[in-house]
């Protein structure tokens, strides 16, 4: 029971984000049956240039609410930045992560980034982070807890699934959370949280931060009913209810930006009230101006503010000094995510009056169709390799990306989108040098187990084609043959496998080779040490990589790993057991940490999604770095910490009142 309990916590959310994006599909798939592009194109230029200002306006005055969250917890801290400082920290941390979402670049990880340059001790930095997630969370149950008093109604199926007393009943505890912690921080100054201290700000502070809060959420969905044209019944408050569920639907499901599970939430809440034309029209207009506007400037200020420290700090190579580089690779990963997306999202949408009907007749229109769905699926795939480092996701992606140029193409869309597919295209190829790592279909010998899954891809493929080219497929996507009650259930059935078996083939043949961690023992220790790895006389195990060349040993913490030093022996096979080692990490559901390295591998510790923190240098070294999730993990591994960067060792600041 505790094994299935251990296995829940550490997969339950994912497996719930699963089912979620599954449904979100299904429900887009639904409603785009009976959609086309000259739909939504028609709806989009409904918007009104007055419209379309007013979003743009709040949507600046979204960004500038956030730049308080971060201004409010450097006070909270005890160390006040300025307000260009506030505002490059808010603006890049959470552009960032809302489209990106991948560990390297989350929110967090990015203020580490930038706070630590202005001199912010990663402690000091640890209490921004959680002042700033924290407030977030306040204004949206407090506003939740409102819109549940009051339309309780307008939550997407659960307001015709539950009764009204129900859900209004809902809003108790959330009112009760925040009204507790608004209370606790007029009396007390500490509490333990799951585990975790934390330091409570005076009640002028709390308060601050859920009316800011809840105007920031406010702020955020008036940019979304904006574009929307009237309703008859909805109003402000209304969508706001439908907006929280359906953001909260997409952070559930863990992925960039509620892609999919966002967009499915808002089509159910805001179908009884207009045509689902107009509610992707201003979907599209809102992500625009929310999400990928923003991603670009951000990513830009960014970049520059990295450049800006290489020039002033040219001796300091540190995983802050690496941070663009790092930014590449999860931003390549999101837009290749976006390109499958967006194919997924083509293959939803009728053939009719396309360039390849007229030229090769209904089947083969059928074809590219088909073909759409299906390569839009495998570029999902490829963004998950392309973030481990797989050199063949590399070569498979640009393979793809081709593919979705041709199919863009012969379906008759703009110049703008084929020429985007190319584009990405270019922006992959010239990151070749950042995909280092091999899978276990080119690493390992051709064995069953790497046989099976190859076989298993071809045989898949080859069937989707036939059923595609063989035109006996209505206008649907791989996946809603499935669910079309119009195939025959044979059909269904075939297809379905196929395409599963083909997704899941695909990750496994893009998994990397086989972890092997070994048992400590005599025999590995004086094998690590004749590598140049430390090799002290206790340890949980050891890492080795995968030509068994280099490798560490490591311990066992409660929630981390603790590498012991850099891997010892030949670099490239150092790297791959830096990547063995948080690939057995991620599967334990723990958290992986290096404990006394050097400037060597940083630039692998900061893929991985690690901070690098300064420790102080022992006699004849030139310097060592604790690499740790330091928005998670600062806590527990603080004692590895020199004393002035521990809780409590620095001199303290006031109380925020």
């Amino acid at each position: 029971m505790t094994k299935r309990f251990a296995w829940l916590r550490r997969n339950g959310p994912a497996v719930f984000g699963v089912a979620l994006l599954v449904g979100a599909i299904y429900v887009v798939q639904r409603e785009f049956r009976t959609l086309s592009v000259a739909d939504i194109r028609q709806a989009m230029a409904a918007i009104s240039p007055l419209a379309l200002w007013k979003a743009a306006g709040w949507t600046v005055l979204a960004y500038l609410v956030l730049a308080v969250y971060d201004k409010l917890g450097s006070l909270y801290a005890g160390r006040p930045v300025s307000w260009p400082k506030s505002f490059l920290a808010s603006f890049c941390g959470y552009s960032l992560a809302h489209n990106l979402g991948f560990a390297a670049v989350s929110g967090a990880a990015v203020r580490y980034r930038l706070y630590s340059a202005w001199g912010l001790t990663p402690l000091e930095i640890a209490k921004v982070v959680g002042f700033t997630s924290l407030t977030f969370g306040l204004g949206g149950m407090a506003l939740g807890g409102l819109v549940l008093v009051l339309e309780p109604e307008v939550v997407p199926w659960l307001g015709s699934h539950m009764p009204r007393w129900a859900l209004q009943a809902i809003a108790v505890p959330l009112w009760l959370i925040v009204g507790t912690y608004v209370v606790l921080s007029r009396f007390k100054q500490h509490i333990r949280l799951f585990g975790h201290q934390l330091d409570l700000p005076g009640p002028r502070m709390a308060l601050m931060q859920t009316v800011l809060a809840t105007v920031d959420v406010a702020v955020t969905a008036a940019i979304f009913y904006t574009l929307l044209p009237e309703a008859a019944g909805l109003t402000f408050l209304r969508f706001v209810g439908i907006y929280l569920a359906a953001y909260a639907a997409g952070i559930a499901a863990h992925v960039p930006g509620g892609l999919g599970v966002f967009d499915g939430a808002i089509l159910i809440g805001l179908q009884p009230y207009m045509p689902a034309p107009e509610v992707i029209g201003a979907l599209l207009v809102f992500r625009l101006y929310y999400y990928i506007i923003p991603l670009f400037i951000s990513g830009t200020l960014f970049v520059g503010f990295e450049f800006g420290q290489r020039r002033a700090v040219l001796d300091r190579v540190t995983a802050l000094g690496r941070g663009s580089e790092t930014l590449e690779v999860p931003a390549i990963a999101s837009l290749v995510a976006l390109a499958g997306a967006l194919l997924i999202f083509l293959g939803a949408l009728p053939t009719k009056g396309t360039i390849i009907e007229e030229w090769a007749g209904h089947a083969a229109a059928l074809a590219s169709h088909f073909a759409a769905s299906v390569v839009g699926s495998l570029l999902l795939v490829m963004a998950y390799g392309l973030l481990r480092r797989l050199t063949i996701a590399w070569g498979f992606t640009l393979f793809l990306l081709a593919n979705g140029a041709a199919i863009a193409w012969v379906r008759g869309e703009a110049w703008w989108l084929w020429g985007a597919f190319l584009l990405l295209g270019v922006l992959v190829a010239s990151l070749r040098a950042a995909f280092y790592r091999d899978s276990r279909l080119a690493r390992e010998p051709l064995s069953s187990e790497a046989l099976v899954p190859l076989m298993a891809v071809a045989a898949c493929g080859i069937t989707l084609a036939l059923v595609a080219y063989g035109g006996r497929v209505s206008e649907a996507s791989w996946w809603g043959v499935v669910f079309s009650e119009l195939a025959p259930d044979s059909l269904r059935f075939t297809v379905g496998l196929t395409g599963v078996l083909l997704l899941v083939g695909m990750v496994r043949l893009l998994r990397p080779a086989r972890l092997q961690p070994l048992p400590w023992d005599a025999a590995i220790r004086s094998r690590l040490a004749a590598l140049g790895a430390l090799a002290p006389s206790e340890a949980d195990g050891a890492i080795l990589g995968e030509n068994e060349r280099a490798g560490f040993a490591f311990l066992k913490r409660d929630g981390v790993w603790l590498a012991l030093g850099d891997p010892g022996g030949e670099r490239r096979d150092a790297i791959s057991a830096i990547w063995r080692f948080r690939d057995m990490c991620e599967r334990a559901g723990v958290d992986a940490a290096f404990w006394r390295v050097g400037r060597d591998y940083l630039r692998v510790y900061a893929d991985i999604g690690l901070h690098a923190v300064p420790l102080p240098p022992r006699e004849g070294e030139a310097g060592s770095y604790l690499a740790l999730r330091a928005e998670r993990d600062l806590e527990s591994l603080q004692p590895l910490l020199p004393p002035e960067m521990r809780r409590g060792a620095s001199p303290s600041h006031s109380r925020a009142a």
